[in-house]
C-alpha cells in the first residue's frame, strides 16, 4: 500500500488532503480521481499528516458520518427560498 501512496506527486497528495478536508466533497470524487477506498484513505491520511491531525480529521469525518455514504446521489441542501436555477430573486 505504501507503494501505491508514494507514487502520487505532491500536487496530487495536497489536493487529497483538501478534498478529504473539505465538507462538500463526497467520497466519491476521491475513488474517481485517485482510486483510494475508505481503509486507503484512512491509511493515506495517517501516512501523510502527523498524529494530532490525523486524530482531528478522522473524528471529524466519523461524527459527520462523511465515509459511510448515507446521503442521496447528487443530493445538495437547497433553501426554501432557492428556486429551481438557484437563484433567490423576487422572494419575500
Amino acid at each position: 500500500m505504501l507503494e501505491k501512496f508514494d507514487a502520487f506527486d505532491l500536487e496530487s497528495v495536497d489536493r487529497i488532503i483538501r478534498m478529504a478536508w473539505e465538507d462538500r466533497t463526497s467520497y466519491k470524487a476521491i475513488t474517481l480521481q485517485f482510486a483510494l477506498s475508505p481503509s486507503e484513505l484512512v491509511h493515506f491520511m495517517r501516512y501523510h499528516l502527523d498524529s494530532a491531525r490525523f486524530k482531528r480529521w478522522r473524528k471529524r469525518i466519523f461524527e459527520q458520518g462523511k465515509l459511510k455514504n448515507t446521503t442521496p446521489e447528487g443530493y445538495r441542501f437547497k433553501s426554501r427560498s432557492q428556486r429551481i436555477d438557484g437563484s433567490t430573486k423576487n422572494y419575500k
